[in-house]
């Protein structure tokens, strides 16, 4: 089996894939000072209630944003699955796409890992809009090259600005607004259409200039938590692929495999 590591600013998410097929996951918060033996003891544990042995893990690959969490998972490979981990962007497990950007060695794991799996899922151009601790939109052309990006404050991020910087504005969870009208009765219901509606409007804007600067038809395919939620009040998505950076982990193993 295939055990990946996607480790974002927020959560390390794991997934271990049989084949091409995930058979479980499991998230937990992102920790530099996590060391090897913690992620061991809480890892061993999940696999066992899944039923599986460690010594069922045969590969190990690592994406990662947080460049100090690399060490202590390179630790819990060797020493707990007797598997040197393979690093996502590095060696073996270069990227394999043409990166067309000023900087090509500061594209995030993350992003490269979606255009990947993004370009080995779907034709054509590509617009991906990955929601985690920032919103990313990235633009993979039909050839899979990498040509560039937005980043934007993730609606988490924008919402807690919001909230700590103003003295009565409540704690709210983000959902979709309970009524159909985007003028809020009362507090709490303008919050929700001005973090909800307002970011529905960004992303509607960037979207509409992304695909006009790249001149073809593109589709758009969202990932990350908040994917689903704005699926289900709007129509601006052509998929929502919610495990596109651990499928990405994946081929870059099989790829190093070959």
């Amino acid at each position: 089996m295939l055990l990946v590591a996607d480790v974002g600013n927020t959560n390390v998410v794991f997934a271990l894939f049989k084949g091409k097929d995930i058979r479980a996951r499991w998230r937990i918060a992102t920790d530099p000072r996590r060391t090897g033996d913690e992620y061991a003891v809480w890892l061993t544990q999940l696999l066992a209630l899944e039923g599986i042995k460690r010594g069922e893990i045969k590969r190990f690959v690592i994406g990662s944003v947080v460049p100090r969490a690399i060490h202590n998972l390179t630790v819990l490979g060797e020493k707990y699955f007797g598997v040197t981990p393979i690093i996502a962007g590095q060696g073996e497990a270069g990227w394999g796409i043409t990166v067309d950007v000023d900087e090509p060695r500061t594209l995030g794991a993350d992003r490269a890992l979606n255009a990947i799996a993004a370009h080995a899922k779907y034709d054509g151009d590509l617009i991906i809009i990955d929601f985690g601790t920032a919103t990313t939109f990235d633009a993979v052309d039909f050839t899979g090259a990498y040509k560039g990006g937005i980043i934007a404050p993730g609606i988490n991020l924008s919402l807690d600005a919001l909230v700590g910087n103003t003295a009565k504005l409540p704690r709210i969870a983000i959902e979709a607004p309970r009524s159909s009208s985007v003028i809020g009765r009362n507090t709490e219901d303008q919050m929700l259409i001005g973090v909800f509606w307002g970011y529905v409007a960004m992303m509607e804007g960037l979207i509409a200039k992304m695909r006009e600067e790249i001149g073809r038809p593109a589709k758009v395919i969202a990932t990350g938590g908040l994917a689903i939620l704005f699926d289900k009040h709007t129509d601006m998505f052509d998929g929502v692929d919610s495990d596109l950076t651990l499928e990405g982990l994946a081929i870059l193993a099989e790829r190093g495999a070959a």
